[in-house]
């Protein structure tokens, strides 16, 4: 049995590693992909923004890489591994001569003061410079916070004024954005009255993360494409109730102003000085929870293979490319589908196991990760199982594991890469690369979009979460009919569900049965092109938990940040 004791004192902290590590001039990173000195912006040492010609001349180009896609099984709240996995893979790749590019979202500040404390990856499997990415980076959530209360203040001072279109101040549909965990903002008022305060009017806050123009970014291919998104953005509603656009309120090319750069993915690299581009951070529920698609698109178009992940499990963020995101030309390659024993453990106990070996526990587990590999072979995918080692992990349970995937048919790999980086992901990145190069060619997303919004939705809630049938609440049908009287009905679903379980309840651990989901209310994501459908209590506001990871954190008196 492997000593964990000696897994934990053999790898530093994060920062550590971090702090620690030779970096490779971000000039020889581009150089790497194929990019000329003058398609990148030098952002300090060791970080770039793409150019907006780069942009235009990469995406046009034949792509021929492969993409691969990095999803989970039901996570714990600590998560699985998803991040450090995909670096891993990306490392891996380099180990067998492969040119591989990474392709992940930017951290939002909130979790990492919150819970996450840094995602990054972690261990021998990071991108670099973590503390830049985890803390300011290059401004993008910046300015899609700017941006977004650009049009808040737009929105109530066209009802101050008086201007036309005249919105019903009891349906404005606008929040206000800031990128932090703060639960006092959820539900505000706003405007004091009288001539000088603003219309008194009852609004909220969101996480940056959860902003539409979030989820605009990561959709627009282009500046032209941009605009054309921000300007359709659904502001509020007149008395007739009609929709009010950013287009109605005049302000589309401010936007576009402010968010001109936040659109250029951002190149950094791994600490085996893997290209990496870290893009976007749209939530994994209101929102698709994935990276760029210009990332991606830009990406195909220079390395071989794109590694790119999903938000949360197969049922959220992999279910939320398929339907929404690979309708851009973005057909995944390969999926692979990160499983722990932890994660096996916790769902095999419901929630009750204390630690140590349980082979019961374990296999309980499996139903959980049988699921989510019958939902990802129902559009066409046998995934790579990558079994994401932890220094506590017994050896006789990670075979188990490995064992059970060969049962079931599936490729599986043990993964090391947080204690060994790229060498300890050979074997995965063997898989990972073989089952991409083979592709699949049965792919198909699980709905057309000509299918009327309560089916598709019924259909993602029966197919994917495994629900008897879905419920919609008397205020839901009203959105319902609201939606396709608009136009809104030929638009992929966004399905915002708990991510703890494959229910709308986030107690029901592994697979729940004899359930069905209820869907409380609608409304258009018309800027980035779908339909958001709430379910359960899904926050997109998050508080901080009593111990915050931001009490860990700290800078020297050489300005390095610590406890990421």
């Amino acid at each position: 049995m492997t000593d964990p004791t000696r897994l934990l004192e053999d790898v530093p902290s994060d920062a550590e590693i971090s702090n620690a590590a030779e970096t490779r001039p971000i000039e020889d990173v581009a150089a790497d992909l194929g990019l000329e000195p003058d398609e990148i912006e030098r952002v300090g040492p060791n970080k770039a923004k793409i150019t907006h010609r780069a942009i235009q001349l990469r995406s046009s180009d034949d792509r021929d890489g492969r993409l691969v896609l990095v999803t989970a099984m039901t996570p714990t709240r600590a998560g699985e591994g998803k991040t450090l996995t995909t670096v891993g893979i990306g490392q891996g790749l380099g180990e067998l001569g492969e040119d591989g590019l990474v392709a992940v979202r930017q951290p939002s500040l909130g979790p990492i003061f919150g819970i996450k404390g840094g995602a990054t990856g972690g261990g021998y499997a990071q991108i670099v410079p973590m503390d830049d990415i985890n803390v300011h980076f290059t401004g993008d959530i910046h300015a899609i916070t700017v941006a977004h209360n650009l049009v808040a203040a737009m929105v109530d001072n066209h009802i101050h004024q008086g201007h036309d279109p005249s919105i019903d101040v009891g349906d404005v549909v606008w929040p206000r954005a800031m990128d932090m965990n703060d639960r006092a903002l959820r539900n505000v008022v706003v405007g004091l009255g009288g001539s000088v305060h603003g219309v008194p009017r009852e609004s909220n806050f969101v996480i940056t993360a959860a902003s539409e123009l979030m989820a605009v970014v990561c959709m627009a291919a282009d500046i032209p494409d941009l605009k054309r998104r921000v300007g359709r953005v659904i502001v509020a509603y007149d008395r007739d109730d009609q929709p009010v656009t950013v287009d109605d309120l005049g302000v589309t090319g401010a936007v576009a102003a402010v968010l001109r750069d936040a659109v250029r993915p951002n190149l950094v690299q791994t600490l085996a000085g893997t290209p990496a581009f870290v893009h976007g951070g749209p939530f994994a529920n209101i929102a698709h929870g994935t990276n760029s698609v210009v990332a991606d698109q830009v990406g195909l178009s220079l390395a071989d293979y794109v590694i790119t992940e999903a938000g949360f499990g197969a049922d959220l963020g992999a279910e939320k490319f398929f339907d929404i995101v690979s309708r851009n030309d973005l057909e995944p390659d390969a999926v692979v589908l990160v499983a722990t024993v932890r994660a096996l453990k916790h769902h095999g106990s419901n929630g009750d196991h204390e630690g140590g070996e349980d082979l019961e526990a374990l296999q309980a587990g499996f139903d959980n990760l049988d699921h989510h590999v019958e939902v990802l072979r129902q559009v066409g995918f046998d995934p790579v199982v990558a079994i994401n080692r932890f220094p506590d992990d017994i050896d006789a349970e990670l075979e188990a594991v490995r064992a059970h995937c060969q049962d079931l048919g599936v490729r599986a790999a043990v993964s090391d890469v947080y204690r060994r980086g790229g060498e300890g992901g050979i074997e995965l990145a063997r898989a990972v690369r073989d089952a991409a190069d083979e592709g699949a060619p049965d792919f198909e997303p699980l709905y057309d979009l000509e299918t009327p919004l309560e089916e598709k939705i019924e259909t993602v809630a029966t197919n994917v979460y495994g629900a008897d049938g879905v419920e919609f609440t008397s205020s839901a049908r009203t959105d319902l009919e609201r939606l396709e009287r608009l136009g809104f009905g030929d638009l992929p679903v966004c399905l915002s569900k708990v991510p703890s379980s494959l229910s709308d309840e986030p107690g029901k651990l592994g697979v729940p049965t004899d359930w069905t989901l209820t869907v409380r209310e609608l409304y258009p994501s018309a800027g980035p092109g779908f339909v958001v459908a709430l379910t359960g209590d899904v926050m997109t506001m998050p508080g901080l938990p009593s111990e915050p990871a931001a009490r860990q954190l700290d800078v020297d008196d050489d300005g390095n940040i610590t406890g990421l």
